[in-house]
């Protein structure tokens, strides 16, 4: 008797995630593409903030600095 009530409890939960998923999936079906596009920029900037930060004078020497003693601390 267990076994039959888990295996509708399954087949229910089953349809439910399935048509959750197929709501899910029309809902997102009107979506435009510059929602990519800004999606794509902002990561874009974000890299550009990042590699300027990371290339300036200060970062690069404390950089640089981590590395020497980190190859330094082995000998």
């Amino acid at each position: 008797m267990n076994q039959v009530v888990r295996a509708r409890l399954r087949a229910l939960a089953c349809g439910a995630w399935t048509a959750l998923r197929r709501q899910a999936v029309q809902r997102d079906a009107g979506m435009v593409t510059s929602e990519y596009a800004m999606g794509i920029v902002a990561a874009v900037a974000f890299a550009v903030v990042l590699y300027k930060v990371v290339t300036s004078g200060a970062v690069s020497a404390e950089l640089q600095g981590i590395v020497k003693r980190a190859l330094d601390a082995g000998m």
